[in-house]
């Protein structure tokens, strides 16, 4: 089975929402991190490298990132159709999207959130990174079109957590509603924490 080294409200969130999404077996290993504002520790439990999460771990391989998680469990579990297949003509822009994602938009939001993004360079940035959403959105009710992809649930997931520094937009709560809405996601939102937690709350 799938075991998960997942954080409470962190960005690891997105990994349970797409394991919920796929349909896998899995289980989740809650883990201490020390989060952005100094809170938590590093927990020796956790098997990721740096402390951090997400780490997946099937059998003896150990996978940690977002990105290289969600392209190991959507070519792990291909049936699912959250991924796209090696040969297949739109694998280019699927792997575009992941990439995209850490690369661009989330270094991007972070500027945002810190006040770094007052420097012209990265305004523009962060211009061009809402003018890429936008233009997607315009296109299809998901990032690449039609299809409900992984790509939707972490580029999605970054855009639901940082919605407060993106601009006014319709087409983006509207895609954010649908995204709330799906069961897997719903799913994910109640297993975030560990029950103790839960009922706590």
């Amino acid at each position: 089975m799938l075991a998960l080294y997942h954080a409470p409200r962190s960005r690891s969130g997105r990994t349970v929402w797409l394991l919920e999404e796929l349909g896998a077996a899995y289980d989740i290993r809650f883990v201490d991190i020390v989060y952005g504002d100094g809170s938590g520790r590093r927990d020796p439990a956790n098997v990721h490298p740096d402390g951090k999460v997400p780490a997946l771990v099937d059998g003896d391989a150990l996978v940690t990132e977002s990105l290289a998680v969600a392209l190991y469990l959507t070519d792990l579990l291909p049936e699912a159709g959250l991924g796209v297949l090696v040969g297949d003509p739109a694998r280019g822009t699927y792997l575009t999207w992941l990439a995209w994602c850490a690369g661009e938009l989330e270094p991007t939001i972070f500027a945002q959130m810190t006040g770094a993004g007052d420097d012209p360079r990265a305004k523009a940035g962060f211009d061009a990174v809402v003018a890429r959403i936008d233009a997607a959105l315009a296109a299809g009710p998901y990032l690449m079109g039609d299809r409900f992809t992984a790509v939707d649930v972490m580029v999605g997931g970054t855009l639901a957590w940082a919605r407060s520094v993106m601009p006014p937009s319709a087409a983006l709560d509207a895609y954010l509603a649908r995204l709330n809405e799906r069961p897997a996601s719903i799913a994910a939102c109640a297993k975030d924490a560990p029950a103790a937690d839960r009922q706590a709350a």
